[in-house]
């Protein structure tokens, strides 16, 4: 299967336009990158066999502030994911405690205690086991 890169850039006006690097000439516009996205694979049936099973990578041409922004928010995404599984961990953990050994709490006593549901404490059970 091909690849082809595909660069969308706004042009004066607000319309995104999207452009074939590799195949000189190939170029349509849209008024969200979407639907540029859409158009480029129809202008590309135009020049090459492949168009309609072709792999597209896009790149999209942003100001500075807004590739920062972007940048940023996956950092920090992929920071709080891995914080959320070692909190689950901490949680299966929590109610092992709670509920089984000397303890045998209520899973809604546990839930009390960890601020959740009881529902949630019944899946944290299912989940550990």
């Amino acid at each position: 299967m091909s690849a082809y890169h595909v660069i969308y850039e706004r042009d004066e006006s607000g319309w995104w336009v999207a452009s074939v690097r590799e195949v000189r000439g190939c170029h349509t516009q849209g008024r969200t990158v979407d639907e540029a996205r859409r158009r480029i694979r129809k202008a590309m049936e135009l020049f090459v066999d492949d168009a309609r099973s072709a792999k597209l990578v896009d790149n999209v041409k942003l100001p500075a502030p807004a590739s920062k922004a972007i940048r940023l928010y996956a950092a920090l995404r992929k920071h709080a994911d891995r914080e959320d599984q070692r909190a689950s961990l901490a949680a299966r953990r929590a109610v092992q405690l709670l509920r089984g050994g000397k303890l045998k709490m209520s899973a809604r006593d546990a839930a009390r205690l960890l601020g959740v549901s009881h529902q949630r404490v019944h899946q944290l059970v299912h989940d550990a086991g």
